[in-house]
């Protein structure tokens, strides 16, 4: 007996590859908390549905997505807009500054250094536009918001024009 896949979310191709790509950034140390998958979960679902219970069966149903490690070359040529490459270099940073896995560790690790810096080459953004953006985000990191406070506020922003 085959195994239905489930339904496709009810967000656009374009939201779903911006989650996509934090999703990828957030796997890229090889690890995906699940602070991490129910925070991303909370917020995401608060900017695509428009009520209560749209944002709890949208939850259920991103879940499947976030956990699915998808390689970043297969993602990044699906943002069509220079703004939306913009915006997934500034999320994808904030996600890999956001925290360390162990006390000892720097908040951004080899691993995801690697993966940001082949982010930022596939991106193809201009230098000054990508350290303007790392600037942005340590700036906002040094006033302690949470991580997905800022996603939130990032991906609000951007859908809302």
């Amino acid at each position: 007996m085959a195994v239905t896949p489930p339904p496709p979310p009810p967000i656009s191709p374009r939201q779903m590859t911006l989650l996509r790509i934090v999703a990828a950034m957030a796997w890229s140390d090889g690890q995906l908390a699940q602070e991490e998958v129910d925070l991303m979960l909370d917020r995401f679902s608060l900017i695509f549905a428009k009520n209560t219970q749209q944002q709890q069966q949208l939850q259920e149903e991103l879940k499947e997505y976030l956990v699915q490690n998808i390689p970043l070359e297969e993602l990044s040529p699906k943002l069509e807009t220079q703004e939306e490459r913009e915006l997934v270099l500034k999320l994808g940073y904030e996600v890999i500054a956001s925290s360390s896995r162990t006390p000892d560790e720097p908040n951004i690790n080899v691993e995801e250094a690697t993966a940001y810096q082949k982010l930022v080459a596939m991106l193809g953004l201009p230098e000054d536009v990508v350290k303007n953006i790392e600037a942005t985000v340590e700036r906002e990191n040094q006033e302690t918001r949470p991580l997905i406070e800022s996603l939130t506020e990032s991906l609000d922003k951007f859908f809302k024009g």
